[in-house]
């Protein structure tokens, strides 16, 4: 499929960033340099399927207008990046950005991290010409994805791994220079761990990410990475590194507890940080396709058809809980994106006297309050039978996604996933864009999951009762327009 074809999709978005067409997955590069935001990704300029990696390129002064930019960072042929640049991030300093990545080789089982400079904000690159970490320490299966930071004077950097022994890792590295990097150990590692919706953290951490916050704690992204199946699920741990700077337990030196879900939806993964200027913790990630394809990253006829495969999350705001909890909330500048207000309706509904609130646009913003018991139903198609839902469940007071009826093609990936119980009344944000849902909790929470309506006509919102007692809602909707 062609580009203009690609981006006349009834399914492909409005306001995620995405190029034109073909294959896109993990946010790179996340930097605020030189009066902008940038943002790179993993993007094939050749296909919709996941290969000859490069790193496209957004940029934006303001979170709202965004421009893309040539193709940033492109395989060598020949050369030690021959087989794609791959996910890592970058750093402003003295005025040029530089671009730390994996290297991928056809001939090596691991990923070596180099590194290129820009000296003209961000837009071209100059190659290191050799690697800065050629080698992955003992006792690693797995190695790539660096992340680095500053701290004080120096530069940390974090790399995933997965260790022979079966646990997931984060292993830091130290710099004066950004050049030359000293290996300090394990700073996390942890074996497989269930998270909820039958999951884990599994044997392998992809983009391991650090986030220190001004009360002291941090937390450490990670990304679950199976070694038959591949990507799972984006994972985070809370906690505080230990005194004394040194590495104590085979453990490593940041203490934390259990392991948490980043976003409780299906298609969320690879999240990726932004220390902005004005202080907060910015956050993107990669929402892959659930079309036809066998696991993530597969071959898919339907992709192939479309012309394209993935975008990237909204950015979301991200800060400390006080229960060790990470509160996640789109970012502020988003609110700059609402246009018309379609809906603005409050109410009691039962199972018997369903109540409809009217048209929404494809790209909505949705506020809701939902009692217990109360169902919102997106109706995609005229006659009603293709739908997204969205419930706040009578008796556990978990909120349900149900997208089962969400495509009228048989292709499309259904599956009801949960978020935890909310109280009594469930309030949420809901960011809708053709073939995407972010969902957002008053709590902070958050899930993410594509459905592929094919129905024509306009949708519309229905308020139900999933029992026999009524229940109340509130709802306003606005459209969202890209700019």
């Amino acid at each position: 499929m062609s580009e203009p074809t690609a981006a006349l999709d009834t399914h492909f978005p409005a306001i995620h960033l995405r190029p034109p067409a073909h294959w896109l997955n993990d946010p790179n590069g996340l930097v605020f340099h030189d009066g902008h935001y940038h943002v790179y990704f993993q993007y094939n300029p050749n296909s919709a399927r996941h290969a000859d990696m490069h790193w496209g390129h957004f940029r934006s002064a303001d979170l709202i207008h965004w421009e893309l930019m040539p193709v940033a960072l492109a395989p060598t042929p020949g050369g030690d990046d021959e087989g794609g640049v791959w996910s890592g991030n970058a750093v402003s300093h003295e005025g040029r950005l530089t671009a730390f990545y994996s290297a991928r080789h056809p001939g090596r089982w691991h990923q070596p991290v180099t590194s290129a400079v820009s000296y003209d904000g961000g837009t071209t690159f100059t190659k290191r010409g050799r690697l800065l970490i050629p080698e992955a320490p003992e006792g690693t299966t797995m190695f790539r994805d660096p992340y680095v930071w500053r701290d004080g004077d120096g530069w940390r950097m974090l790399v995933g791994a997965a260790l022979k022994d079966g646990r997931g890792a984060a292993l830091e590295y130290t710099s004066d220079d950004l050049d030359h990097w000293t290996y300090k150990g394990v700073f996390l590692a942890r074996p497989p761990h269930p998270v909820p919706d039958g999951r884990n953290t599994e044997e392998g951490w992809e983009c391991a990410q650090y986030a220190a916050f001004p009360d002291g704690t941090g937390a450490v992204l990670a990304s679950a990475w199976d070694p038959e199946e591949g990507a799972s699920c984006a994972i985070y741990w809370s906690g505080r590194e230990q005194d004394g700077g040194g590495f104590r337990g085979s453990g490593g030196r940041f203490s934390t507890g259990a392991p948490q879900l980043l976003d409780h939806g299906p298609d969320f993964y690879a999240p990726a940080l932004l220390h902005a200027p004005d202080g907060r913790w910015l956050m993107w990630a990669w929402i892959w396709e659930a079309r036809d394809e066998e696991r993530v990253g597969a071959a898919s006829a339907w992709t192939d058809e479309a012309g394209w495969a993935g975008m990237l999350t909204l950015p979301r705001e991200l800060t400390p809980g006080t229960d060790g909890t990470l509160i996640q909330r789109p970012a502020r500048e988003l609110l700059a994106l609402r246009g018309e207000r379609r809906i603005a309706a409050r109410g009691e509904t039962s199972a018997d006297h369903p109540t409809d609130l009217g048209e929404v646009s494809r790209s909505t913003d949705l506020t809701v309050t939902l009692e217990r018991g109360a169902r919102l139903r997106l109706l995609t198609s005229p006659d009603g039978t293709e739908y997204l839902d969205i419930v706040h469940e009578a008796l556990t007071g978990d909120l349900l996604v149900d997208r089962d009826h969400a495509s009228l093609d048989p292709r499309a990936k259904g599956g009801v996933w949960r978020l935890p119980p909310e109280g009594r009344t469930a309030t949420l944000r809901i960011l809708l864009d053709h073939s995407v849902a972010e969902i957002f909790t008053a709590s902070g929470r958050a899930l993410t999951a594509r459905f592929y309506p094919v129905g024509d006509g306009p949708w519309r919102v229905r308020m139900e009762a999933t029992g026999v007692s009524p229940a109340t809602y509130t709802v306003e909707a606005w459209d969202l327009s890209g700019t």
